[in-house]
């Protein structure tokens, strides 16, 4: 199940990825939903699914990735619903083999999967946010999708296929959510009792941002996504979610501090130091570590990039503490996705 919108540039080559896998061509059904778009991704899913009968698109009138999730899951015919994005790098022909197999091996109903920034077109600001990202400063400490260990998992932070009877169970996508909806939907999974199984034979490539401004841009609606997310799971609330806003507010902090009260304001300042040199610790280890050439300037921007993902991922987390107030809450997603 491909959920897009607008993804023209990608999406020929996401679907002939999955054209190619070693799976039973009576056995495989890929339902593409997509969303209003304006770059020809209609033509070409169009076309492609003219030449291949596996290939079925559905319209996603909401544009939500939320949506269109639910709109494939209850589209799907198969015993198991497994979720590509529209542009990713896929490595082998094994996946959706390996996919069948270990769900039936390890007998569970979810399995998660690593999904790794490093893809063979990456460009050098690419590489850099793909050291970022997997650095401990650069996700949750609790998070699975940069792990290359095969083992059981809480499917919380990777969950990406499914048995049907998931969401007989779990209910589906609240489309409430514009981000984190699968973070969200895989929560229920896991309240509900279910395990999941992460290996590398599942990995699947996504391409990183390309420069600060949508990077920036991304983490914000994570942030925004994050927001959602604790208002209708307080549980989910942790340091990871918190620190973020918190260095974000305290820039503003240190100043007016340092007005009317010197001592704490330099305080906050020596901890704002602390982070930055944090940050450029991790851009040197980051760099070190890299494979292939270009060492020092990974090193260089390995540090902008960590402030701009924490920086994103405060301010659409503020933005929407604030903002949000004006929405009505949303209600429990049961078996009806969350739909109003």
């Amino acid at each position: 199940m491909v959920p897009i919108l607008n993804e023209a540039k990608f999406i020929a080559r996401t679907l002939s990825y999955l054209q190619e896998q070693d799976y039973p061509a009576d056995r495989l059904e890929i339902l593409v939903v997509i969303g209003p778009s304006s770059d020809g991704t209609e033509q070409i899913v169009e076309e492609m699914a003219a030449r291949d009968a596996r290939i079925r698109w559905l319209p996603n009138p909401r544009r939500l990735s939320s949506a269109a999730r639910n709109i494939g899951a209850r589209q799907a015919t198969g015993d198991i619903v497994t979720f590509v994005d529209g542009h990713v790098y896929i490595d082998n022909d094994q996946l959706l083999r390996s996919t069948a197999q270990l769900m039936q091996e390890k007998d569970v109903a979810v399995l998660s999967r690593p999904q790794l920034l490093d893809t063979p077109e990456n460009t050098l600001f690419q590489q850099a946010v793909s050291l970022a990202r997997k650095s401990p400063l650069g996700h949750g400490t609790d998070s699975t999708i940069y792990s290359l260990e095969d083992g059981y998992v809480n499917p919380a932070s990777s969950g990406a296929t499914y048995r049907r009877e998931v969401f007989e169970r779990a209910g589906y996508f609240d489309e409430h959510f514009d981000a984190a909806e699968d973070y969200e939907f895989n929560y229920r999974v896991a309240q509900a009792g279910f395990r999941a199984f992460t290996s590398a034979r599942l990995v699947v490539y996504y391409y990183p941002r390309e420069s600060f401004g949508p990077l920036f841009r991304q983490m914000e609606r994570y942030g925004r996504g994050r927001t959602r997310l604790f208002r209708k799971h307080p549980r989910t609330l942790g340091p990871g979610t918190l620190v973020p806003p918190a260095l974000l507010l305290a820039f503003p902090l240190a100043v007016v501090l340092g007005v009317i009260m010197p001592w704490a304001g330099a305080l906050v300042s020596l901890g704002l130091s602390l982070y930055g040199l944090g940050t450029c610790a991790q851009g040197v280890l980051s760099g070190l570590k890299a494979p292939g050439g270009d060492r020092l300037a990974k090193m260089i921007l390995v540090p902008p990039i960590l402030w701009t993902v924490h920086l994103g991922l405060g301010y659409g987390f503020l933005a929407e503490l604030i903002n949000g107030r004006r929405r009505p809450a949303a209600p429990e997603a049961g078996n009806d996705g969350g739909r109003p």
